[in-house]
């Protein structure tokens, strides 16, 4: 253990100056108009500067992890644009940012599935590349079966408290193989106990594997967008992060292979990743994760001048060179015939517009839905500056207000969106919930006074399904004795124009006579949901297939023919003959 700290130690400086600086540059480019976050957005960054302790145990139980920092280069800095690791074509060799064929495609459809079902997580693949860069390098270098499932399995450090965090086994040693102690499991190296939580099938084979990159990835993404997190807000993002691992190194290292992936990567093919110089997290199931040689990471040697052949990012506070070259003095360059440089033009920016930004609403500003089905359309609105013009890539805040229990695709009340080019951005699907009445959806351009845009949203009760037709199903004779139970069930299907129909409300109960049917008072009986015995049931309701089973049919002590009425919502109406026999006295 104590050649890794010493390691961590030795690279915490450098870790730390280019951490500062993806940073920097992951809040750099906000659209104009509009400021990089509104004031709870400074509050939540706030706390998360503080480094709170998560709620529950860091997913991958705080195991040990690859310290590797990447070779970061400044893209089209004059003279350094040939070196941008892992471009082919471009005369250079590094190849830190090919990324396995099977891992990058696990990556991509994570963030396609979460796109889909929490949208307003905004969840980029390059995130789970940089953890998973850290975790595992990339599953080994993408050592993987055509499935996506590990060839060895990839276990952490036994979790005995000795220097990581003490989790007894959880699972059986299932995944881990220690029934004594969990240890982090897969290439997202996941303990078994957050994977019985979190666990998804990614690749769609119906299991459910933290070996697998697939399932691994799509579980990860899953973890880092719980509890409504916008990973495009940086405090949500960072708050995502420690919650995988809660140390700020771990932190500052992930930010800087996220920052790495997003400047440019390619596929390489599996098995031929670049492997972590030291062991860190990511062995094999031998047991010997853990080490470290503590030599310098995969940046080159520690010599104390900072990492060898590294590149860094730009400080955060440096300004980006915009002026235009002045030409060389004389014959071949300067004010003709003068020999007097030309000089500079003023490097001041553009004025733009003044004004407040605004948002408006596209389409309709009133919804409505069926209760428990999805709303046709969602909330959209466009984003424009003081000039009327769109404003692309701002963030626009939705939030469902009042009483009710409708949610945004992801169950959750409140989504961040992006403006698109055209400045218009949409909300998640709208999902309506059992619940009726109103409520209100507010769209606010996040960081800016500007006005919000409401949209008043109605869900409305289900209409009650009807049947024009009941029938029996089977035919046989229902008999029982007296004081007993009519052993047989009794199905009934309910049909609207020959369908089948689900959920249609059906009455039983038991009548005198077809010509008198009032509610009998001796004979066949239900129980209801008290044991009280009852000759009319009104709380049942047909099936997804249309269908209708009984509760039991009992009787007392009257023997004869019985009727039992069913009636359907619509109309539908069907009798049945119960048949009661006096039971043998017992012998004396």
């Amino acid at each position: 253990m104590a050649p890794l700290i010493g390691r961590r130690l030795r690279k915490g400086a450098a870790t730390t100056a280019v951490a500062a600086a993806a940073m920097a540059a992951l809040t750099a480019s906000q659209a104009p108009g509009f400021a990089d976050s509104d004031q709870g957005d400074r509050h939540r960054e706030q706390r998360a500067g503080e480094a709170p302790a998560p709620d529950d145990t860091p997913i991958d139980g705080g195991s040990s992890y690859h310290t590797d920092l990447p070779p970061l280069v400044t893209p089209d800095k004059p003279g350094s644009s040939i070196d941008l690791p892992g471009l082919p074509g471009r005369g250079n060799t590094k190849p830190e940012a090919g990324i396995p064929a099977s891992v990058l495609d696990a990556y991509k459809k994570a963030e396609a599935a979460l796109r889909e079902s929490n949208p307003g997580c905004n969840l980029p693949w390059q995130l789970l590349a940089a953890i998973g860069k850290v975790e595992s390098g990339q599953a080994r270098g993408g050592n993987v079966e055509a499935d996506g499932t590990t060839v060895s399995p990839i276990l952490g450090p036994v979790l005995n408290g000795d220097g990581f965090a003490l989790i007894k086994d959880t699972d059986g040693g299932a995944y881990d193989g220690d029934s004594t102690h969990d240890r982090a499991v897969g290439p997202m190296q996941f303990i078994p106990s957050t994977w019985a939580n979190w666990g998804r099938d990614g690749n769609g084979d119906g299991e459910k594997d933290p070996n697998n990159v697939y399932d691994a990835a799509l579980a990860a993404g899953n973890y880092l967008c719980a509890d409504g997190r916008d990973l495009s807000v940086k405090a949500d993002l960072d708050r995502a992060i420690l919650g995988y691992n809660h140390s700020q190194e771990y932190l500052n290292t992930v930010l800087s292979w996220f920052e790495y992936y997003k400047r440019g990567t390619h596929e390489v093919p599996d098995g031929t990743g670049v492997l972590p110089s030291g062991d860190g997290s990511g062995g094999s199931g031998s047991g010997d994760k853990g080490k470290d040689s503590g030599k310098g990471g995969g940046n080159g040697k520690d010599n104390g001048k900072g990492p060898e052949n590294a590149h860094t990012l730009p400080k955060p506070d440096d300004e980006p060179d915009t002026s235009t070259p002045t030409p060389p003095a004389g014959e071949h360059g300067g004010t003709p015939g003068t020999g007097t440089p030309t000089p500079k033009p003023p490097t001041t920016p553009p004025s733009t517009p003044s004004g407040t930004s605004k948002l408006t609403t596209v389409g309709a500003k009133e919804l409505s839905a069926i209760a428990g089905t999805g709303f046709a359309q969602s909330p959209r609105v466009k984003a424009v500056d003081a000039a009327g013009k769109p404003v692309a890539g701002a963030r626009v805040r939705y939030e469902i207000l009042g009483e009710t229990d409708a949610r945004f695709l992801g169950l959750v009340k409140s989504a961040t969106m992006l403006t698109g080019i055209d400045g218009t951005a949409t909300a998640p699907k709208l999902l309506a919930g059992e619940k009726t009445g109103t409520f209100t959806v507010r769209a606010t351009a996040v960081g800016r006074e500007a006005a919000p845009v409401e949209f008043a949203a109605t869900v409305k009760a289900r209409p009650v399904p009807q049947a024009d037709a009941l029938a029996r199903l089977g035919d046989k004779e229902l008999t029982a004795r007296t004081g007993a139970s009519f052993a047989d069930a009794l199905t009934v299907a309910a049909t609207s124009k020959g369908k089948a129909t689900a959920d249609v409300p059906v009455t039983a109960t038991m009548i005198t006579s077809a010509k008198d049917p009032e509610p009998g008072d001796k004979g066949p009986y239900f129980l209801d949901d008290k044991g009280k015995p009852v000759r009319t049931l009104t709380a049942l309701k047909t099936n997804a297939q249309g269908q209708l089973t009984l509760p039991k049919i009992l009787t007392d002590d009257h023997a004869g023919t019985f009727l039992l009425r069913l009636t359907a919502e619509g109309g539908a109406v069907l009798d049945i003959e119960l048949t009661v026999t006096q039971a043998e006295a017992p012998a004396s």
